[in-house]
C-alpha cells in the first residue's frame, strides 16, 4: 500500500496539480455594529444562552442565587439576596444588576465569574445595553413559535429570480451590497444535479443529450428525468438511513448479524414512489398501531428497532430495555423534533425549557413496546431480529412488499413495533438511572413546543398527529432544513440537530418559515420541495468565488454562490463504480461486503457468531453502490469511514466533512478504485479511438466534463511516460494484479498498466469527488 502511494504521488503529482490549479473555493461577514433594533431573539438570548443560561437558565438544580434569566417575569423580579435590586429594569441600564455585573471589572461583582473561563465581549454588553435601554422585551424562542406565512419580498433584479427561493435569498444579497453569481455552465451544473438528486454522476448519453439541447426548458427536462430515476430514492435515502441509525449487526461486544435490510428497502420505495412525509413519518412511528394496518405500514415500524441491541449474557434486562426505549426518545427529538431533548434525560435542560419530567412524558410513548433487554445471546437465524419482529414471506413478497428484493426462499425477519396489551408504567428516573424510579408520568410533549392536549390518544399513533399539527413550530421546519442542508450543504439553520436556545439562528429566517408553510399546505409532497430548490437559481449559481466573496463570506452563509464541498462517502464509490461500468444498479436487497484490509472483523469480535470473521462478497455483490455496503457498527466500513460516513451508532442529522490525507490514501489505494481503473483502462484500449480521444471520453465519464487542450496534453504524456516505465511485462503484471474482475484476454498488458495509471490519476483528481 504506502509503496504504491510513494511510486503514485511521485509519478502523477504533478499532473493532479496542474488540472487542479484553477480549482478554489471559500467564505463572512464585516464588521459588528449595533442594530437600530435589538431582538431578543436574534441579538440577546444567544448571549445569555452563552453565557449566563448555565447557572441561570432553566436547569433548577444548578440555579444559582434563585435568578433566573430565559423568563421574563423572573428576570424583572426583585432579586432573592438582595430585594431592593432586579436584575432586568427595563429602560434603565445603570439599575440593571444584569448590566452593572456583566459590564463590572471588580472580579468580586464581574458576571460571569472568572472561575468560568467565560466573558462577554465589548459588542456583546453593548448589545445588552442598548436592549435594556429599549425596553428589555422578552421574545418567545423563534423555533418554538408557529411560523407565519412571510410575504415574498420584493427585489431589485427580478429577471434573476426563478422562484419564491430566489427572492428571499436576493433580498439579503441585495441588502448587503452582494452580486449573486451567473449561472453554472451545462456541465458542471448537470454533474451537480445528477449527483444531488440520484447520487451518480451523469453519463455521456445525458451529458450529451443536455448540452445539444438548445430550449428554454432543457434544465427543467433534466430534472424531471434525474426526479423520475429510481436512483433518486435511493440518494433521498441515504441521510434517512443516517437519521435511522440503520446497521447490519446488533452492536456492542458480539456484534451479531442483523436482517432489517427490507426496512430500507421500503425506505428507498417510500421516497421513489413520493410518499407525503406526514405519511412517511406516521408509518415509522406508529404503522402497528394503524387501523387494519398493513405489512407494509407493520416494516416501516423498523425504523423505531434500528437501535442498538445487547446480546451479550449477563447484562441487566431492564438495564438495556431502558436503553432502547432511551434511544427512541433521543432519536426522536433529533430526527423529528430538531431538539436536544436527551439532554433532558438526568435533570431539567439547561438551555431549553425542557423539564426532565416532560423528557420522561415522551419516553413513555416508546416505553410499552413489547420487548426484553436480552433476548438471546448469539446464535443462528432467529437471533437476526428481536421480537416484536415480522416474517416476511415469498408470498409477501409477490403481493404485499413487492419492493422487498428478497433473493433466497429463506427465512427473512424483520424486527418491527408492537406494544403490550396493558400500559407500563413510566417514571422519572433519578439522574436517569433505570431502576431509580421517582414520580410516575403519563405520555405528553414538552408545553414549549405545544401542549399535548386531549385530543390525540396517548399513544404513538396520537404523538404522530401531534407531530403534524400544522400548529407544531418544528415539524416541517426541521425537515425543511434538512433538505436544504442535503443540497447547500449547510441548513439554513447550521445546527440541524439544534433548533434550540443553543443553536445557531436561522441565516434566512423568512424563507425557512416561508418553505415550511408551503411544505405543509401543499401535502407535504417531498419531490415538489426538491424540484422547488433545484429549480432556483439561487442553487444553479456558478461555485467560483471571487476573492472578496470569500474574504467577506467565507461560509458562504449569503448564498452568493454555489456552494462548493465533497460528496458523501457512499457517492464517491459509486462515481467511481458508475464511471468505470462496473456498478450494479440492482435496487434494495441484503448489504455486501467488498474489498476490505484483512484482520479488521478477527481484531475487534467476541470471537462469537456469523460476523466473527469479514467474509468477503464476490461476482457482481463487489459492485453495488455504497449504501449497501455492509455496516458492522463495532468496525464500520474503513474506506466510508475515512469519507465521514455514519458508523450508525446513534441518530445523526447531519455528517462531518473532512479532508484528510488519509482521503488521499484511500483514493490512491483502495482496490475498488485500482480495479475501475483498471477496467475503464480495459475498454478505452479495446475502442478504434486515438489516445487524446481516449482520454477525452475518460475525462467526461470521470469528472462529467469537456477536457481542456492543457488537460488532454498533460494526460496523454502522462501516458507516454507510463508506457516507458512499464516496459518490462513483469512491473505491469503487479501493477495489474488488483480486484476480481477479469482482465480482456488478449490486451497488451503494459499499455493497460500504463493507461490504468492515467486513469488512476483523474480519479485522484479534488474535483471527481468534489460538487462545484
Amino acid at each position: 500500500m504506502y509503496r504504491r502511494l510513494f511510486y503514485l504521488t511521485l509519478a502523477f503529482g504533478t499532473v493532479v496539480y496542474a488540472i487542479q490549479a484553477c480549482n478554489s473555493s471559500g467564505s463572512q461577514v464585516g464588521e459588528e455594529r449595533i442594530p437600530d433594533q435589538i431582538s431578543y431573539n436574534f441579538h440577546v438570548r444567544p448571549i445569555l444562552s452563552d453565557k449566563c443560561f448555565a447557572c441561570h437558565g432553566p436547569d433548577a438544580n444548578k440555579r444559582e442565587a434563585g435568578l433566573r434569566l430565559d423568563i421574563a417575569e423572573e428576570a424583572y423580579k426583585a432579586l432573592k439576596e438582595n430585594p431592593s435590586a432586579h436584575a432586568l429594569v427595563p429602560f434603565k441600564p445603570e439599575a440593571s444588576e444584569v448590566f452593572l455585573r456583566i459590564s463590572s471589572t471588580d472580579s468580586a461583582l464581574m458576571m460571569p465569574p472568572k472561575s468560568s473561563n467565560l466573558k462577554l465581549s465589548a459588542h456583546e454588553i453593548s448589545l445588552i445595553e442598548e436592549w435594556i435601554k429599549q425596553g428589555a422585551k422578552y421574545e418567545r424562542h423563534w423555533a418554538f413559535t408557529a411560523p407565519a406565512a412571510p410575504v415574498v419580498p420584493k427585489v431589485k433584479t427580478e429577471d434573476w429570480a426563478k422562484n419564491e427561493i430566489d427572492h428571499f435569498i436576493l433580498a439579503k444579497l441585495e441588502e448587503k451590497g452582494v452580486k449573486p453569481n451567473p449561472e453554472a455552465d451545462k456541465e458542471r451544473l448537470l454533474k451537480r444535479l445528477s449527483l444531488d438528486l440520484t447520487g451518480l454522476p451523469p453519463g455521456i448519453e445525458m451529458m450529451d443529450k443536455f448540452l445539444a439541447d438548445r430550449s428554454s426548458n432543457a434544465y427543467g427536462k433534466a430534472v424531471e428525468s434525474l426526479l423520475q430515476s429510481s436512483a433518486y430514492g435511493e440518494k433521498m435515502a441515504l441521510h434517512w438511513l443516517d437519521v435511522a441509525r440503520y446497521a447490519d449487526s446488533h452492536g456492542y461486544q458480539d456484534d451479531n448479524y442483523r436482517s432489517q435490510w427490507p426496512w430500507r428497502d421500503w425506505v428507498i420505495h417510500a421516497f421513489n414512489k413520493n410518499m407525503p412525509y406526514d405519511q412517511f413519518i406516521t408509518w415509522q412511528l406508529a404503522g402497528d398501531l394503524m387501523p387494519d394496518a398493513t405489512k407494509e405500514q407493520l416494516l416501516a415500524t423498523g425504523f423505531n428497532r434500528n437501535h442498538k441491541i445487547t446480546e451479550e449474557g449477563g447484562v441487566i434486562d431492564e438495564e438495556y430495555r431502558v436503553e432502547y426505549v432511551t434511544d427512541r426518545t433521543n432519536a426522536f427529538g433529533k430526527a423529528l423534533l430538531g431538539v436536544t431533548l436527551e439532554c433532558a434525560h438526568c435533570h431539567d435542560h439547561k438551555y431549553d425549557p425542557f423539564s426532565q419530567k416532560e423528557y420522561y412524558q415522551v419516553f413513555a410513548f416508546f416505553n410499552n413496546v413489547k420487548e426484553v433487554g436480552l433476548e438471546s445471546s448469539v446464535g443462528g437465524p432467529e437471533t437476526y431480529a428481536k421480537k416484536p419482529l415480522m416474517q416476511i414471506s415469498n408470498e409477501d413478497v409477490k403481493k404485499i412488499l413487492s419492493f422487498v428484493n428478497k433473493q433466497d426462499t429463506g427465512k427473512l425477519i424483520v424486527s418491527v413495533m408492537g406494544d403490550r396489551d396493558t400500559v407500563r408504567k413510566t417514571y422519572i428516573l433519578d439522574r436517569g438511572v433505570y431502576d431509580a424510579h421517582g414520580t410516575e408520568v403519563e405520555a405528553g410533549t414538552p408545553k414549549s413546543v405545544l401542549p399535548f392536549g386531549s385530543k390525540y390518544a396517548k399513544n404513538r399513533l396520537g404523538l404522530s398527529k401531534w407531530l403534524f399539527d400544522k400548529q407544531n413550530p418544528l415539524t416541517s421546519r426541521v425537515f425543511v432544513n434538512q433538505v436544504w442542508q442535503e443540497f447547500f450543504g449547510r441548513g439554513i439553520v447550521k445546527t440541524s440537530g439544534d433548533f434550540g436556545m443553543q443553536g445557531e439562528l436561522p441565516s434566512h429566517p423568512e424563507l425557512l418559515d416561508w418553505l415550511a408553510i408551503d411544505f405543509m399546505n401543499h401535502g407535504w409532497n417531498i419531490k415538489r420541495l426538491v424540484k422547488q430548490i433545484v429549480s432556483s437559481a439561487t442553487y444553479r449559481q456558478s461555485a467560483v468565488v471571487s476573492a472578496e466573496k470569500l474574504r467577506t463570506d467565507p461560509e458562504n452563509i449569503l448564498l452568493a454562490r454555489a456552494p462548493r464541498y465533497r460528496i458523501p462517502a457512499e457517492s464517491v464509490r459509486d462515481v467511481v463504480l458508475a464511471s468505470s461500468g462496473l456498478l450494479v444498479k440492482t435496487i434494495g436487497g441484503p448489504s455486501v461486503k467488498p474489498y476490505q484490509p484483512a484482520g479488521l472483523w478477527e481484531a475487534a469480535t467476541s470471537g462469537r457468531g456469523i460476523l466473527a470473521n469479514y467474509k468477503q462478497d464476490h461476482g457482481q455483490a463487489l459492485y453495488r453502490r455504497g449504501m449497501y455496503t455492509f455496516i458492522k457498527r463495532t468496525v464500520p466500513p474503513p474506506t466510508m469511514s475515512i469519507f465521514d460516513a455514519s458508523n450508525r451508532d446513534q441518530c445523526e442529522v447531519k455528517r462531518l466533512n473532512t479532508n484528510t490525507p488519509l482521503q488521499a490514501l484511500v483514493m490512491m489505494n483502495d482496490p475498488t478504485v485500482l480495479e475501475a481503473s483498471r477496467v475503464l483502462a480495459a475498454k478505452l484500449l479495446q475502442e478504434n479511438t486515438a489516445v487524446e480521444a481516449k482520454m477525452i471520453k475518460a475525462f467526461r465519464l470521470i469528472v462529467c466534463r469537456n477536457p481542456n487542450e492543457k488537460e488532454i496534453k498533460l494526460l496523454s504524456s502522462y501516458y507516454a511516460d507510463q508506457l516507458k516505465v512499464f516496459q518490462q511485462k513483469s512491473a505491469a503484471e503487479k501493477v495489474l494484479a488488483v480486484g476480481e474482475y477479469p482482465i480482456p484476454e488478449k490486451i497488451d498488458k503494459r499499455s493497460l498498466a500504463a493507461m490504468m495509471e492515467v486513469m488512476t490519476t483523474i480519479y485522484n483528481l479534488e474535483e471527481t469527488i468534489t460538487k462545484t
